[in-house]
This record gives structure tokens, sequence and C-alpha cells, in this order.
């Protein structure tokens, strides 16, 4: 059934006065408002039926977008509604839509099929339906959802938006499958903008590719019957990933956004803030982030087994501001980031916190943050002794120009790893530590060394040696003697010149032995920090 030439609506269609109405203000590009006085009665969730005088049939609004009239002369057509109901399945499949969309506080009865539907603009903001059906749909311009209610789920997988799509304030409720919104493979030109939206289930993600930032703030993700309340492993976003606050009385934005998708400006001073929430476990395995990925504020709700997963993660700054999850694990390994923006708060503690093969190059402490306390957070991540987190951190501060704390960091490291030796490795160890700190602290070894030079001159000084050789053997120096003792490595050529018998012989040995023990651990110490590990 298609239109006739002259725009009128085809013979045997019989129109109803709201679809007429409609009719003619597709041929004009204006709105058709069925709205009543009484803003409460004007609710599409609310409790009031909507009778015919409302009602328009699925079957007319698809003829109107596939097979139109043509437009009143200097008008285009475009379906513009506003309080409308939507009766009977509303099926686009496969269709390619030309006039422009533009559906707000309409209620369907049906679910809404688009899959592999083309659109140049679709908006449907306000709107409550049952499910929204548009796997591999294409938009050439942008896809808006702002305030819908959706109590069955949204299915967008592998759909293609040419600039940005927009879910504030939307609330969507899970499918059968336990999946609110699933989206794997979705390609957004611009921004994905979930502003204050309520997601109840699985928001999916996986393998999306967002052209500029992606938009999380002040949204609820809850999926208490799930693994996960956000499963985006592969997503690359170009600019930044907002997991952050948002103003809750800020205003709402249903129409264009400005420029890539984020206000310029933030929440005004005393506005009521809402956080990010996550209930349920956060993905992100090997996301691509070009800018950031920020959790400033954020609140990871996890339940035991329950993870933050950023495994594989790279981009130019992480910044880990949210609340302390009490529950789960929070997972770095293998991610690779330059700044490191955190504070201690929002670390979990011991067995909470995984980050084998995690890097960084700079570390940005917001508040108190201490060494102490830097080490405590690596010692939390490293329930059994790893090398790698205590060496990211060392480099990290040398090349701050913290040279002491790194060398304390790298201490700190020949500690714990002394723990794992056996009992030899840790007499050895603890020896080490004692006298010069494994090297780390070479001033131990010059104060040991001036304190066994004093003793040794003072001993032999009141018990001279005597000579192996009279004729040859130089002149007595205690001094001199018990340095040659003392250095392994330089002969002064005293200490085969002269006999040591009784106590002498055991003194003369054990500074010997003392010797190559802080000669070996300063030379050991001295050749890490040559090569600067």
């Amino acid at each position: 059934m298609t239109a006739s030439p002259d725009g009128d609506p085809p013979l045997g269609l019989e129109l109803t006065p709201a679809e007429l109405g409609m009719w003619r203000a597709f041929r004009s590009g204006t709105t058709h408002d069925l709205r009543t006085p009484h803003p409460e009665r004007n609710d599409p969730e609310g409790p009031y039926t909507w009778g015919p005088e409302r009602s328009v049939r699925a079957q007319v609004i698809a003829l109107l977008l596939l097979d139109g009239p043509p437009a009143l002369p200097g008008r285009v057509p475009a379906l513009k509604l506003n309080g409308v109901q939507i009766t009977g399945l509303l099926d686009l499949s496969g269709g390619t839509v030309v006039p422009y969309v533009e559906l707000q506080n309409c209620r369907f009865e049906q679910q809404v099929l688009l899959p592999e539907c083309r659109f140049t603009t679709l908006r449907l903001v306000g709107c409550t339906l049952p499910r929204l059906e548009a796997a591999r749909l294409h938009t050439e311009g942008d896809l808006h959802l702002p305030r819908c209610v959706v109590r069955r789920g949204i299915r967008l997988s592998d759909a293609r938006v040419g600039t940005d799509l927009l879910l504030n304030q939307a609330v969507v409720r899970r499918d059968r499958r336990g999946v609110c919104i699933a989206a794997d493979g979705l390609t957004v030109g611009q921004d994905l903008q979930a502003e204050l939206a309520r997601a109840y289930g699985e928001l999916s993600l996986r393998g999306a590719k967002i052209g500029a930032s992606l938009s999380l703030r002040g949204t609820t993700l809850s999926n208490p019957f799930g693994r996960r309340a956000l499963n985006a492993p592969q997503l690359t976003v170009e600019r930044t990933v907002y997991l952050t606050p948002a103003a809750e009385d800020g205003p709402v934005v249903s129409g264009a956004t400005p420029p890539y998708g984020i206000s310029p400006t933030g929440p005004v001073y005393g506005t009521r803030l809402r956080n990010f929430s996550c209930e349920g476990g956060l993905r992100l395995d090997d996301g691509r982030f070009g800018d950031a990925l920020d959790l400033s504020g954020a609140r990871l709700a996890l339940s035991d087994g329950q993870e933050v997963s950023l495994r594989r993660i790279q981009t130019p700054e992480l910044r880990f501001l949210g609340q302390r999850p009490e529950h789960g694990r929070v997972v770095l390994s293998g991610a690779r980031v330059v700044n490191l923006v955190d504070r201690w708060e929002s670390w979990p503690g011991p067995g909470g916190l995984v980050m084998a093969g995690f890097s960084y190059e700079t570390l940005i402490p917001h508040g108190s943050f201490p060494l102490p306390r830097r080490l405590e957070w690596v010692s939390a991540a490293t329930p059994e002794y790893a090398p790698e987190p205590y060496e990211c951190l060392a480099a990290s501060l040398r090349d701050s120009g913290e040279d002491t704390d790194a060398r304390a960091v790298l201490l700190a490291k020949q500690r714990r790893r002394r723990e794992t030796l056996p009992l030899a490795g840790k007499a050895w160890g603890y020896l080490q530590d004692w006298t010069v700190a494994y090297g780390y602290r070479p001033g131990r070894a010059a104060l040991w060394m001036a304190v066994l030079w004093a003793l040794g001159t003072l001993w032999f000084a009141r018990h001279p040696l005597p000579p192996v050789k009279p004729e040859e053997s130089p002149t007595w120096n205690a001094a001199l003697y018990t340095l040659d003792l003392l250095l392994p490595v330089v002969d002064l050529g005293q200490g085969q010149a002269w006999k040591t018998e009784g106590a002498g012989q055991w003194l003369a040995t054990a500074l010997v032995l003392i010797g190559w023990v802080l000669a070996t651990t300063v030379a050991a110490g001295a050749s890490r920090l040559l090569r600067r590990q």
C-alpha cells in the first residue's frame, strides 16, 4: 500500500482523526502534538489510559517512513510526534528511512523492530517501549534515546551511529538473557553519552568503537543477577571514558550535544551530585583509551568473586580516584599507562589488588600518599613475592628525581625477596641488610670500615706482630696493617710481611672475612645503581 501521487492517504486505509493529523503534519514537517492540558496525564509511564484520540497505528507510521507522501511545496517531510500512543508492532526491518524522525513522550504498545534499518537521524525522547531491537542499525546522524524507559532491553549489536548516541537519563531493564543493553561491535562516530541513566542488567560493549568520548557520568549500573554490570573488553575510545559524578539537577540534553559530547563546564557549586555506581563486575580488558580512563568518585560495589578487571588496558592516564571497593578485586595485570593519578583511600587492601605486569611512568597522587603507604600498596598487590611492581615503582620515583625513595623501594624489594630464600640465604640476607642494607646505603659500609679500622689499629698498636723476614720487613704500622686486611682487593704490602699468632691471628682472619663481606655487598649495590634497576 503506497500513498497517492497527490499526497492523499491511499484508498482503503481509513485513517482515524489522530492519524489524519499525523499524515498532514508529516507532509508539512511540523509536530503532531496530542498532549492534554493535564501534565500528569502526559507521562508515558503514568497509570492513565490513552484513548483512540491519542493513538496511531504502527502500520501507518511504517507507511509514512518507508513510502510516505511527498512534502508540501517548500517544506521537508518529517515525522514529529509528541504525546502519541503507537499501537501494533512497528517493524521497519531492513528498510531505508529518509525523513527526519523525532518522537517525544510517546508510548509504544509493542516492541520496535529496526534491525538492518537505515536512518538519517532518529530521536526517541522520553518514550516508553517494551523493547528496542536494532541490531546492525545504521544512522548517518544521531541516535538519541534520552529519558526513554525500555522494559526488556535494547539491542544495538554491530550498529553504526554516524555522530552521537545519547542515552541520558534512560531507564533500561534486562531481557531474558540478563542483558539490558547489548551493543557488541557498536560503532559511534563521536560521543556515546549515557549520563544519569539506570541500567538493570548487563551493559555489554564488547569490541565497541567510540570516535570521541564515552560518558557514564552519574549512571547506575546494577546487575545482581549476573557476574558483570559492565562488560566491555576490547573497547576503543578515542578520547576519555568518564565513570564520574554528574549533577542530578543539571540540564537535560535531548538535542544536539556540545563539542565532543561533553559539557565544557563542571557542575555548579552547591548542586547535588550523583556518583557513577557499578553494582556488579566491571570488565574493560584490552581497552584502548586515547586520553584517559577516569574513575573519579566512582562507587564500585562488588561481591566476592567479582572484579574490576582492567587487564592489558592502554591509556595515557588512569585516574583511580573512586571509593574503595569493600569486596572483590581490582585487577591491573598487564595494563600500561603513562600517568597514574590515584589516592591511598581508593585502593583495596591485601588480597583485593592484582597488578602483575602493570606498568606506569609517572605517579600523581591526590592527597597524602607517603612512601610507606606506597610500599603497602605494592605489598597488597603481591601476596607472593614478585619483583616487577617494586622495580616499576622505583623507576617512576627515580625518573621524578626521588632517588632516595627509589633506593628505599629497591631495599624493600630485597627484604621481601629474602623471605622466599632458604635458611642460609636468609642468614646471608640479614647480614647484608644489617651491615650495608644490600648496598643501597653505602654510607653504612664506610662507617663499619672506619669502626673496624680503628679497633684493629688499637689492638695491633698494643700487640705488634713479629716480621716474617726481619731484614726485609717494612716499618711496623698498625694502621696500615689493619687497612690492608680490610681491603681485600688492594695490596698495601703489609699483610704478608708479619707473622700472626694467637688472638692476633683470629682477629686478622675476622678482619679479612668482614672486609670481603663489606666489599662484595657494596660492589653489588654499586652495580645495581649503575644498571639503574
